[in-house]
């Protein structure tokens, strides 16, 4: 049984659809729907069903599929392995990140690698913490930048400690004031992440007692920092997330004080890969030098 067959069955279910399987994978639909039929014959059983709306798995094919990933992350791993043993750097190393980490860190961290590393791909996923967690789970991506603690059964790293800071619209009656009580955060107009994004804010409102008054709720933060400047609210936001922007908003400290930590989540089936490896020290050695 041809590993590719695995790899295009991976690649159907990424991205919902034989079409744009068959584009990334550069074949024809035919060819993709005759992988999946021919895979379906073999197991005895239908893998995918199919509508005009795409293709999802079914409840057997949910069942194959943690397996299916961890055989193609070995199979990375094996050619990797074997590529370092001839004295080649080639390799894929997919990478999960939310928001502040793929825009502030990863770009210093991958031109650094490619340089010493050209032949490595990046694959990089955006998404907010319990997406993250998700994919290192699935075996979807092989590092991946998590608020810790984080549950999850592999190797984490600490990175950094990031103070969470109150965003304000400009002229709110503490824009003047050097710090933001938490506690007016139950009068106050609150905007959120949605609650599946395990948001820092939630976190810290809920450990200090304190019941936010939810008005809006998005998964994008930068919608949070725009509702913000109009004065539909306020909200809370990590140090790194607002690092470097411009926005037309007041940013305080909180009292009390709270924080998170970042950190660095590697894979269990990709442990061993060298260039996932490699790259994971490249991200340790930049975030020490630049924190």
């Amino acid at each position: 049984m041809s590993i590719s067959k695995f790899e295009t069955l991976a690649k159907v279910c990424e991205l919902g659809s034989l079409t744009k399987a068959a584009e990334a994978l550069g074949c024809t639909q035919s060819a993709v729907s005759h992988t999946i039929n021919s895979l379906e014959e073999q197991f005895g059983f239908a893998i995918l069903t199919r509508s005009r709306a795409g293709v999802k798995l079914t409840d057997d094919g949910q069942r194959i599929m943690p397996s299916v990933r961890g055989m193609l992350n070995y199979y990375e791993q094996l050619n990797q392995t074997v590529s370092a043993i001839r004295g080649l750097d080639f390799g894929t190393v997919r990478i999960g990140a939310f928001t502040s980490v793929a825009v502030h860190w990863l770009p210093g961290v991958i031109k650094e690698f490619q340089r010493d590393y050209p032949n490595v791909d990046i694959k990089l996923l955006n998404g907010d913490y319990h997406d993250v967690e998700k994919w290192l789970t699935e075996g979807s991506v092989d590092l991946g930048f998590v608020n810790l603690p984080a549950n999850l059964n592999c190797e984490c790293i600490a990175l950094m400690e990031d103070r969470l800071l109150a965003i304000l619209p400009p002229d709110h009656k503490f824009a003047s004031y050097p710090k933001f009580p938490l506690v007016e955060c139950e009068t106050e107009a609150f905007i959120t992440l949605l609650e599946t994004s395990n948001h820092d804010a939630n976190k810290a409102l809920s450990a200090a007692g304190i019941k936010p008054n939810i008005k809006f709720s998005t998964k994008d933060d930068y919608a949070i920092i725009a509702m913000v400047e109009q004065g539909l609210g306020i909200s809370i936001m990590p140090e790194l997330l607002l690092r470097g922007r411009h926005d037309n908003v007041a940013v305080k400290e909180l009292v009390p004080p709270s924080k998170r930590t970042i950190g660095l989540a590697i894979g269990e089936t990709s442990s061993q890969s060298p260039a996932t490896r490699k790259f994971a020290d490249y991200i340790i050695r930049w975030v020490k030098e630049k924190k």
